[in-house]
């Protein structure tokens, strides 16, 4: 058995474990389990640059999404496949680049009190909250895509999953950006 038709059996499982992986490593970066002098150190530049960087990736993301559900609405599965293969790689390149920084130097505090900075709390709190939900639905219908044949999608909860992680990750992307104004813009 191949790896497509072994996933195509254990579409679920397999996007399950993935994404326990893929959050076990953003909690321990968080949470700092790993010693930041146990990583290599880039220079001051690049780890600084990692913000602004993670801001556009964010924003061309998004912008795939929207672009990836227009083009399957319009009947062209090509172009939402190329769009959200992209964006997917793109939220890959934001994860490495974020957890790297993060598990160097910690999160970034908000320099703000007041009123400010419970709005700030309470969009990353959304913002992340639909950063961990999208993880196990992205994983799940990428899955579905990329095991079955485009004529037996339909047949799958594709669609159904698509519906749903689609407009949630296009809302942490955007929100994702928003954090990202209020602590290097506003703050």
């Amino acid at each position: 058995m191949n790896l497509r038709a072994a996933v195509r059996d254990h579409t679920l499982g397999t996007a399950t474990a993935l994404s326990a992986v893929a959050l076990a490593l953003v909690f321990a970066a968080a949470l700092r389990v790993v010693p930041a002098d146990a990583l290599p150190r880039a220079p001051a530049a690049v780890v600084d640059a990692i913000p602004h960087v993670n801001a556009a990736v964010s924003v061309v993301a998004f912008v795939l999404i929207v672009l990836g559900v227009r083009a399957i609405h319009e009947g062209n599965v090509e172009g939402h496949r190329k769009r959200m293969g992209s964006a997917f790689g793109l939220f890959a390149v934001f994860l490495v680049g974020y957890l790297y920084r993060v598990a160097l130097i910690g999160p970034t505090e908000f320099p703000r009190t007041g009123l400010i900075e419970t709005v700030y709390f309470a969009i990353l709190g959304i913002h992340i909250t639909l950063a961990v939900v999208c993880v196990p639905l992205l994983f799940y219908t990428l899955l579905l895509a990329w095991s079955h044949p485009v004529s037996e999608i339909p047949s799958t909860n594709h669609r159904k999953v698509g519906k749903v992680a689609a407009p949630l990750w296009a809302t942490s992307f955007a929100l994702g950006v928003v954090v990202y104004l209020m602590v290097y813009v506003l703050g």
